[in-house]
């Protein structure tokens, strides 16, 4: 596709600035002799990219066992990222002990039906790993070597401080159901995993350094204090997944490390579970990109929350769903609207706030309202 969009607002690191925007065939160019649109009163901005989302399950399985083909779940979730102005997602699946939607026979599920997925929008995965889950860890390194899986984060969801204590932990037998055990059996197997503890750190360790030595993005999730942290980030694991505290995401950046957080807390003004606020975090500007984390309109509506709220200025929160993401990924080729880069952008209505067109390499992923009567003109 060969296109020019005209007398846009574009942003640029500076702000909002008319200019046009040119588009050969699947990157931004400087000028080209080709078929003009005229997109007077909107903004074009670079494509977001989420780096962490898991509102993909909810087409996966809507209803637990209705849907068998993941491969149709995985085309309204394409729909879904893209009306969201999502051109670059990282689709966020566990392996856990957890089991169902997130035990390991269903990541494997998941990795066999988006290999063979024809979505529109550039979709990469996340496998999120059980630490605990020793007698897996050769298991589950066959199974991101075998999908060629490029990032991987470390989760601890053992309810440790109530096993410690030797009782039964909270919303115990409703998750000991989804996992398809019941829950005197379920509880045994957290005891079990729960007491190879002072194993963990040394077979995680190494775990990591066989990855990185793959090339693989490693982070971990949910951070709960600075000396967790730097233990993390020790082990070369760099990216700290919704730190829970402030000094704890203050750590990660003067240690080097990366901060992702979570794009519904800057919506919600604070954190649904009591951790920190998000919206201070990137006050301070220890942040480095925002998450789609459970619900993808979020980063949108963070972005303009941020705005509303005088934090930081358009330019600054659109780097954190675009360029700052596109950076921890190593993707250099996105995230700005640079001539040269990946024509992946979007097409906003700044009175109604509604992305109209998202582009993904000079390709319409979603495409409505004014802007498909101009370009249908």
């Amino acid at each position: 596709m060969q296109l020019k969009l005209e007398n846009a607002e574009v942003l640029r690191a500076t702000g909002l600035v008319q200019e046009t925007v040119c588009i050969n065939e699947s990157h931004l160019c400087a000028d080209l002799d080709s078929r003009c649109v005229d997109l007077s009163g909107y903004w074009v901005l670079p494509a977001m990219v989420d780096i962490h989302g898991d509102g993909f399950e909810r087409h996966l399985a809507p209803r637990r066992g209705a849907l068998r083909d993941l491969g149709q779940g995985l085309m309204s979730a394409d729909a879904e990222l893209a009306a969201n102005g999502i051109a670059t997602a990282t689709l966020a699946q566990f392996y856990s002990w957890e089991g169902g939607m997130r035990g390991p026979d269903f990541a494997k599920r998941f990795l066999k039906a988006h290999g063979s997925s024809e979505m529109l929008t550039d979709t990469r995965v996340q496998l999120r790993f059980e630490t605990h889950l020793l007698e897996d860890y050769q298991a589950f390194e066959s199974l991101v070597q075998g999908h060629d899986v490029p990032y991987v984060v470390f989760n601890d969801h053992l309810p440790h401080d109530a096993l410690n204590k030797g009782k039964r932990p909270p919303r115990h037998t409703g998750q000991a159901l989804k996992s398809g055990r019941s829950p005197e059996v379920h509880l045994e197997l957290l005891k079990a995993l729960h007491a190879q503890s002072d194993l963990v750190p040394e077979a995680l360790q190494a775990l990591a350094k066989r990855l990185l030595a793959r090339g693989l993005k490693l982070g971990s999730h949910d951070d709960a204090n600075p000396d967790v942290r730097a233990t993390f980030q020790d082990m070369g694991v760099s990216i700290s997944e919704f730190p829970e505290t402030f000094e704890t995401a203050q750590s990660a950046k003067h240690s080097g490390g990366k901060v992702i957080l979570g794009a519904p807390n800057v919506v919600r003004g604070g954190s649904h579970s009591g951790k920190v606020s998000a919206a201070d975090v990137i006050a301070a500007g220890h942040c480095d990109a925002l998450a789609s984390d459970y619900h993808y309109p979020a980063m949108k509506q963070a972005v303009f929350r941020l705005i509303d709220d005088c934090i930081v200025p358009l330019e600054v929160a659109w780097a954190l769903v675009s360029e700052g993401p596109a950076e921890m990924l190593g993707l250099t080729d996105r995230g700005r609207l640079d001539v040269g880069k990946r024509a992946d952008l979007i097409v906003l209505n700044p009175k109604t706030r509604r992305i109209e067109a998202t582009m993904v390499a000079g390709q319409f992923s979603h495409l409505t309202g004014g802007v498909a009567q101009r370009l249908l003109a």
